[in-house]
């Protein structure tokens, strides 16, 4: 089914808004596949509490692929330089099969670096420089990174330490081939979920306490068991940071689950506010109502896609 003008489908929204449910119905209705955008799925035996939910992917009897999830272990820290490298592997894989890219996750970060096309390369220390900037001052320093075309690194450079950094990443780039700075220009319809911080917070608590109904402190348990370092694990944040501490004995349960809850709606309000930001640095995203029901929402996305 030819996709006409679009390259790829985005179906973006905040942790506990469907959005998988609507990009595997949408993936189904014209002949998809998901590329997961979800910095924590990627991890193999990591299910419960990032909310794999694998059985999402069936629809109708049959699965729908996805891609990008399960592909790194557990204890590593996998990075957005390596998922632009695993996504551009499966975006031309989905296309040489004649079949739709849908993206689909909440991690603003790595959704913009694919919309945008940020093209990531690795840095690595320059100890030179690091030398010849060493004992400058922070005003010092921040004039050096003025001096530069394109900041690659708009972070707050709040530190000497930082700053040096961000020279080291602005010299790497300025004489590295633009050829491999470039990143393929995708151009994809993004949909959004709109959905109501009450609802949302309904959603993240009951789902949370389903989460450990079903299993999630057993999973943490398994992991620790691995030879996960706790403090590893605690590095992945919101469940594993502190069922983490819950099972090291650091806090008691119920500390754990109230916590734990509050970090959600925490870590969903600052998803929200990313995806704001995206459209603000010109990134238009069609808002779906939550409520709509899942058929009129796929409807709806097939109708802005013309088929």
């Amino acid at each position: 089914m030819g996709m006409g003008k679009y390259d790829m489908l985005t179906v973006l929204g905040p942790t506990a808004s469907g959005k998988t449910g609507l990009a595997v119905a949408v993936a189904d209705r014209i002949g998809g596949e998901i590329i997961s955008a979800d910095s924590r799925q990627v991890y193999r035996r990591m299910d419960i509490g990032t909310g794999k939910d694998l059985d999402d992917y069936t629809i109708g009897g049959h699965t729908v692929p996805y891609h990008l999830i399960d592909i790194a272990e557990p204890g590593s820290k996998y990075n957005l330089f390596q998922y632009q490298a695993d996504f551009l592997k499966a975006y031309d894989c989905i296309r040489q099969n004649g079949k739709m890219p849908v993206l689909c996750g909440g991690t603003g970060l790595y959704l913009e670096s694919i919309l945008k096309g940020y093209r990531l390369i690795p840095v690595p220390e320059n100890p030179e420089l690091r030398k010849s900037l060493e004992g400058k001052s922070l005003t010092e320093l921040t004039g050096i990174l003025k001096g530069y075309k394109q900041l690659h690194n708009t972070t707050d450079v709040d530190t000497a330490k930082r700053a040096i950094r961000a020279i080291e990443i602005e010299e790497c780039y300025r004489n590295t081939p633009v050829s491999e700075q470039e990143f393929p220009k995708i151009d994809s319809i993004v949909f959004g979920i709109d959905v109501s911080r009450e609802t949302r917070r309904e959603n993240i608590s009951r789902r949370l306490k389903a989460r450990l109904d079903n299993g999630m402190v057993e999973e943490v348990k398994a992991l620790l068991d691995e030879g996960i370092a706790p403090e590893d694990l605690e590095y992945y944040g919101l469940e594993y940071k502190f069922v983490t501490q819950y099972v090291t004995g650091k806090i008691d349960y119920r500390n754990m689950v109230s916590e734990l809850e509050i970090a959600i709606h925490q870590f969903a309000k600052r998803q929200m506010t990313w995806f704001r930001g995206m459209e603000r640095r010109g990134t238009g995203i069609h808002w779906l109502p939550y409520e709509l029901p899942l058929q009129d929402k796929v409807n709806e996305v097939c109708r802005l896609l013309n088929i």
